[in-house]
């Protein structure tokens, strides 16, 4: 019978032990790192000039207006927009001037570019059947500027693609002006922002008409449609619209908004 010898064994046990200890210790080490470095960039965002994101939009800005020339649908897109930044807070600390580039692209999506720009495309303004429910887009994508939501997501994504690339290798972090447009198009926005440019969209819509009709009616429309065509941009960009709808009534319900009768949307 092969004899072991119990010391021997406890060595053994104790040595993987501190094995697993230290590697819990390293993993913590670089998760209070990794979170530090992202807590950082984070709060930095708020401090970057608006003239800055301005250059970096314009970095971008090429790849939405090229074969997208200026026609009536978006200068009455733009019409509208300066209507509704007429009803935004007099204690706006920074100036900016938001612009909508419409571009004739069967997408279901809109996109906040850095440089005050809103991307509203063919295949969104499509589905939209009240000037209320443009208004509200609208107003929600402003919010994400006011918020620099746009600009802590594409610093996330940047920072998660250095962090893979230090540990795992790879190739430069934008080796192009086409990698920052793939970058701020798949940029995607947590919860808790989405919840707080919802906010300031409904706010915004009940400045502008007085009460808040169609706030949700886009995205009951996208609640539908998602089982059949899950596919649709907006869907993958955006929280799921289900739990929109049951925050934007939850938040109507607590600032008792009224409801009055929607306006036709008049823009084509």
């Amino acid at each position: 019978m092969p004899y072991s010898s119990p010391i021997h064994d406890r060595n053994l046990d104790t040595n993987n032990k501190q094995i697993i200890i230290v590697l819990i210790m390293f993993a913590t080490m670089i998760t209070l790192i990794l979170y530090g470095l992202f807590a950082l960039s984070n709060h930095l965002v708020d401090f970057i000039p608006v003239s800055f994101e301005q250059k970096i939009g314009a970095l971008i800005l090429g790849d939405f207006e090229q074969g997208n020339q200026i026609n009536n649908t978006q200068i009455q897109l733009n019409k509208l927009l300066d209507k509704i930044e007429q009803k935004l807070p007099l204690d706006t600390p920074e100036k900016r001037d938001y612009q909508v580039i419409y571009v004739s692209e069967d997408v279901v999506n809109a996109i906040a570019l850095p440089g005050d720009k809103i991307v509203i495309y063919q295949g969104l303004l499509e589905k939209i059947e009240s000037e209320n429910e443009l208004v509200m887009i609208l107003g929600h994508e402003i919010g994400h500027f006011a918020h620099r939501d746009h600009l802590r997501s594409i610093g996330n994504l940047i920072l998660m693609k250095m962090v893979i690339n230090y540990f795992l290798g790879g190739s430069e972090i934008l080796q192009s002006g086409a990698d920052l447009t793939n970058l701020i198009v798949n940029a995607q926005y947590n919860q808790n922002q989405e919840k707080k440019a919802d906010l300031f969209g409904l706010n915004l819509l009940y400045q502008y008409y007085g009460h808040i009709n169609g706030a949700t009616d886009f995205f009951l429309r996208l609640n539908k449609e998602e089982k059949t065509n899950p596919e649709i941009a907006f869907l993958s960009s955006h929280p799921l619209p289900k739990k929109r709808i049951i925050n934007l009534e939850k938040l109507i319900k607590e600032n008792n908004y009224p409801s009055k009768e929607k306006t036709i949307l008049q823009i084509s």
